[in-house]
């Protein structure tokens, strides 16, 4: 992502920021706001005061093209709350040149054919899309890259959305990480008839792990054997943390696993088990685990049920908290009772509610028993 150097205008000095990092070299710079651009974006409703207020900058460029923007996405079938929305979320998008924005279309379009789709995308991703043409090459060569270890156009089109500096980058140090991956996945036991899918659904979970030097996973790997992991065990870290071993290191997961089997008075042997129920422990730190330790005896939870479904470490406080007086509204006592009716997300746990709820109110009689006749 372009770096914005950027500051709001001051009111005293009306000193202008300077223009972000390799935008455009022929911009123009002014004291005072481009009347013209103002002009358009109010007349396709755009919030002009969150833009003054958050990139009041992008209103003293010129020259600008606040109405081929407009045009581009209207033309893909974007409707005007739409185009009012990317543009007052991303202003920046109006200093590209048009020429530049027919090149991304195309570009996007090549992985993502549905205009609609691509709609949908920019108006969450403005920024991903409305770039630079100097990272175009790169983006061209990373597509086919990418398309080239067989992962889908939808995979694809994401990873260029949520990570487009993988993007702009050469294809060699994706390429570099890329098999630092797949050996890890080989050398821990993977199938490499599902290396494909495995890859696949790793980097639709953390696309980010592209940007991460190979070094750190290997790091991380040789630490975690050391810990006591087996070569499989290793393997099912790697696949459920969906690379987030990427973004640890040793020092924090050595805090974080002492911090840990010191609060549930284990072993290592039994806080090895605990990991793989809940990798989460790998690398929330200390601070987040004792404030939900906390949280989850003062509600009279004890340190066996914690052991016992650890995942339920993975919820905020608030969520928590919260659940517990749902549950406790209807009956349900978590002192005594399973946590996994705790765990998951809104939806599993409004389930989980429902079928307890269900069960309490549910007749506790046998419809198919002969009902006793009056004597």
């Amino acid at each position: 992502m372009l770096r914005l150097i950027a500051a709001s205008l001051c009111l005293r000095c009306q000193r202008v920021p300077p223009l972000p990092f390799n935008f455009r070299p022929c911009v123009t710079l002014s004291s005072v706001e481009n009347q013209q651009t103002v002009d358009a974006l109010y007349n396709l409703s755009v919030d002009i005061q969150k833009v003054r207020k958050l990139k009041g900058w992008v209103l003293h460029q010129s020259p600008s093209y606040t109405r081929e923007v407009a045009d581009l996405l209207r033309d893909m079938g974007a409707p005007g709350p739409v185009i009012a929305r990317i543009l007052a979320a991303h202003p920046e998008a109006v200093l590209c040149d048009p020429e530049q924005m027919h090149a991304q279309r195309e570009l996007w379009m090549s992985v993502c054919p549905k205009q609609k789709d691509l709609v949908g995308i920019i108006e969450k991703f403005p920024a991903s899309f409305f770039t630079s043409s100097s990272s175009h090459h790169n983006q061209r060569n990373n597509i086919a890259y990418f398309q080239s270890l067989s992962l889908n156009k939808r995979i694809v089109t994401k990873l260029m959305a949520s990570a487009p500096q993988s993007f702009r980058r050469p294809v060699e140090q994706n390429d570099e990480m890329v098999r630092t991956l797949q050996q890890a996945y080989l050398e821990l036991g993977g199938d490499e008839a599902n290396m494909k899918i495995w890859l696949q659904k790793l980097l639709s979970q953390n696309p980010f792990v592209l940007l991460k030097p190979p070094e750190v996973l290997r790091q991380n790997l040789l630490f975690l054997r050391d810990r006591g992991f087996s070569t499989a065990e290793l393997l099912r870290l790697l696949s459920r943390l969906r690379g987030f071993v990427t973004e640890l290191n040793p020092d924090s997961m050595r805090r974080t696993l002492a911090y840990s089997q010191d609060a549930l008075g284990c072993s290592e042997a039994e806080l090895r088990v605990t990991v793989l129920k809940c990798p989460a422990l790998l690398y929330y730190p200390e601070s987040i685990l004792a404030e939900r330790f906390d949280c989850l005896h003062g509600a009279g939870i004890s340190t066996s049920q914690i052991a016992e479904t650890p995942t339920v470490l993975e919820l905020t406080s608030q969520i928590v908290n919260y659940r517990i007086q749902q549950l406790k509204a209807r009956g349900y006592d978590v002192r005594t009772g399973s946590l996994e009716v705790l765990n998951g997300t809104k939806k599993d746990f409004e389930t989980s509610f429902g079928k307890l709820q269900l069960r309490r109110e549910r007749p506790l009689f046998n419809p198919v028993a002969p009902l006793k006749g009056d004597d």
